[in-house]
């Protein structure tokens, strides 16, 4: 039998009342929608203590449940100042240690914006930043981490799937984060709509496996949620109920599940996360 996808949120749900930090209620919570994943949200800067987190991993081990961190908001890895590229490396490795805390080993992040620069420029810079950032994890001791590189849905933001797979070449280790809303918003909707979207996702499965053989491939990173966009790409995040914007989840549970892929499927609905996640799950087990 083959192994099956993760399915989890970015933070707690609308529906989670409990407002004191209570790591038993969370990881009750969470394992109550049956989701096996839990992206820690650490966008406005890394400020869990590690011994909250330790206390966080006791619960959530307990429930089966898996971390992963994601990174800063303001990581630039392409930005024109170096000091600007140089920070971002150290709040990969303060993401590195929390995961680590966690008990996870993924930190997703996103790249930067292109800003004055071309694209091509921006992506260079990006590789170079990318390479530093794996000496430097590995110098700190954190080279069992996976980074993740997110692919973004603003139009000018570093972050095309193609940019994606190229910042995972530079080390084996490193797997891309795939937002599937995101890659619909830059689109403008013309990708992964209603009608196109069994073939899209084909097409970004098979980019993936082409570019990255064996088991990165198979058990990839993703974001998945409904997403408003406009001319500039990436609005905001929809809740499944907001169907007037993609993409469609049910085509790609069906598709993970007919390649027997497993990757980790983190929701980002606005507010309604571990309902849609578990909708995802159910989709995928309907297949």
């Amino acid at each position: 039998m083959s192994e099956a996808p993760r399915f989890g949120t970015a933070g707690l749900s609308d529906s989670y009342r409990v407002r004191s930090f209570d790591p038993q209620a969370m990881a009750e919570y969470t394992a109550s929608f049956g989701l096996t994943a839990f992206e820690y949200q650490c966008g406005r800067g890394v400020r869990l203590g590690l011994d909250k987190a330790a206390a966080l991993k006791e619960a959530f081990d307990a429930k089966g449940i898996t971390f992963s961190v994601h990174a800063p908001y303001y990581i630039s890895m392409s930005s024109l100042e170096e000091d600007k590229r140089l920070n971002s490396v150290n709040y990969l490795l303060q993401s590195c240690a929390l995961v680590k805390a966690l008990g996870g080993r993924r930190v997703i992040f996103h790249a930067g914006s292109c800003g004055k620069q071309s694209r091509e420029a921006a992506l260079e810079k990006a590789l170079d930043t990318m390479r530093r950032a794996v000496q430097a994890v590995d110098e700190a001791g954190y080279g069992d981490c996976i980074l993740c590189p997110e692919t973004m849905g603003k139009v000018n933001q570093l972050g095309t799937l193609d940019e994606v797979l190229a910042l995972c070449s530079v080390d084996e280790r490193i797997i891309p984060c795939v937002d599937f809303g995101h890659l619909y918003a830059r689109s403008q909707g013309t990708e992964l709509n209603d009608e196109t979207a069994p073939a899209d996702y084909a097409a970004i499965l098979d980019a993936i496996a082409a570019a990255l053989p064996g088991e990165r491939a198979k058990k990839f990173h993703a974001h998945f949620s409904r997403i408003a966009y406009t001319k500039g790409g990436e609005k905001c995040h929809l809740t499944f109920a907001d169907t007037e914007f993609g993409p469609p989840p049910a085509p790609l549970m069906q598709l993970l599940k007919t390649r027997g892929l497993a990757p980790t499927i983190i929701c980002e609905s606005a507010g309604t996360q571990a309902e849609d996640a578990a909708a995802l799950k159910k989709l995928y087990e309907q297949g």
